[in-house]
């Protein structure tokens, strides 16, 4: 069977589930659960899973599953990606009216393409044409969230990276992959959009910690941390002039306690925030600059600052020769008009840390309307959300796996890892001082 023969085979096998695909979807869409909570999100993958008869393992990073499927000879393993998690956005129209979790980010479409290749492999039989194995990956806890609550598990030695995909470089999940492909949706002004690279960033946990005292009988008894929080802001605001354009720095604080009763001095106000960048240099410096105006601020009233560093996510790097076929296949199924590429996004994910480890894509795929992790983003083409990105992976693995796993093997050989996983690991401890 040729190449093209067997891309339509898939192709045909995905259009065949398209109705379940799309309700895969729509199930997760309807109720979104937050990092390393998604236990709903979880259960619809090992059924899926259960139902196709691959067996699994579940409880990865607590609420991850992996599967996989055994090709005709084991030359590489591709990995193929979902996301499990929302984002908080409780002005959603389907958000939880518990949590405010929301899949306003589209992850419920990824992991409805990544079980669409699943069965299209699984119902074609076509593993035993391909020189490799693919395992499929749903992963907790992309949204860097709640930070409070991840860094109490790590503290307590259940995690050790607030992202899914870092602790599951840690858990050792990604030893055996060679190549990593997933996607992500998005609302731009083509269909899909391959290549780009995007922000990594540190992320913070701030204690301003103050004196009590009567608010209105007696401020001058307290000390008051809402006004070194506000002061450790403004100061943050004065160092922006110094963040080079081409470095992409954002910093975006939120208080998330800015104190205990409304006539009592503050005395404990809390508040995150990420730096964010281009490249890792960057990040550090914009860090160290935000560190030391939060310090000014806790200074300049006589309150205390405490700093946790939180180890968030490295820059995305893809790889060209991957890049190379995903946008080959895109073209053919939707035109070339239709296929942007490249740029820079100053988001940020840990697929970033998977990057640098190995080759990997994570392009745009559209049938969105709305911005994204805010209350109008919607599933507007469920066609080209969930039906189209499977296609778009189920006919990239065969570019890789077919002809004694070529493509694969390229791409292996044209990628130069900017760590080892013992030298990750070692970085964002020496970078975290632990």
């Amino acid at each position: 069977m040729t190449k093209q023969e067997m891309k339509e085979k898939l192709c045909a096998a995905i259009d065949a589930r398209r109705d379940e695909i799309i309700a895969i979807g729509t199930k997760i869409y309807e109720k979104p659960e937050l990092g390393y909570k998604e236990e709903f999100a979880s259960s619809v993958v090992q059924d899926t899973f259960k139902a196709l008869g691959l067996e699994y393992r579940s409880g990865l990073a607590l609420t991850g599953v992996r599967a996989e499927m055994q090709g005709r000879s084991n030359k590489v393993k591709v990995a193929v990606l979902g996301e499990l998690d929302a984002v908080v956005c409780p002005e959603h129209p389907h958000a939880d009216p518990l949590t405010g979790a929301a899949h306003s980010c589209g992850h419920n479409a990824q992991v409805a393409g990544m079980l669409g290749v699943a069965m299209a492999l699984k119902d074609t039989g076509l593993m035993s044409e391909l020189d490799g194995d693919v395992a499929f990956m749903a992963v907790p806890a992309e949204e860097f969230v709640e930070l409070e609550y991840r860094n109490k598990l790590r503290n307590e030695g259940k995690i050790k990276f607030l992202g899914g995909k870092q602790e599951l470089i840690a858990l050792g999940e990604f030893d055996d992959v060679d190549v990593t492909m997933m996607f992500h949706s998005a609302n731009g002004e083509r269909k899909i959009n391959v290549g780009g690279s995007s922000n990594g960033f540190i992320g913070k946990l701030i204690r301003y910690v103050g004196r009590e005292a009567h608010a209105g009988g007696a401020p001058h008894q307290g000390i008051n941390a809402l006004n070194a929080a506000m002061l450790g802001l403004m100061a943050i605001h004065a160092q922006r002039e110094t963040f080079q354009d081409n470095d992409h720095i954002r910093v975006h604080p939120i208080i998330t306690k800015g104190g205990d009763l409304v006539n009592i001095v503050p005395a404990d106000v809390r508040m995150e925030t990420y730096v964010r960048g281009a490249e890792m240099n960057a990040i550090i410096d914009a860090s160290h600059k935000v560190d030391r105006a939060l310090r000014a601020g806790a200074h300049a009233v006589g309150a205390e600052v405490e700093i946790v560093q939180l180890p968030g996510y490295l820059p995305r790097y893809q790889s060209e020769a991957l890049n190379k076929i995903f946008y080959e296949n895109a073209v053919a199924l939707v035109g070339e008009d239709e296929v942007s590429c490249g740029g820079h996004g100053s988001g940020s994910s840990d697929i970033g840390d998977v990057s640098a480890l190995m080759p990997t894509i994570h392009p745009y795929v559209g049938g969105v309307t709305g911005r994204g992790h805010a209350s109008d983003f919607a599933i507007a083409d469920p066609e080209l959300a969930y039906i189209v990105p499977a296609k778009l992976m189920a006919m990239s693995l065969v570019d890789l796996l077919a002809d004694g796993a070529a493509g694969a093997l390229k791409c292996k050989e044209e990628f130069k890892p900017l760590y080892s996983k013992e030298s990750y690991l070692k970085m964002w401890e020496d970078l975290l001082g632990k």
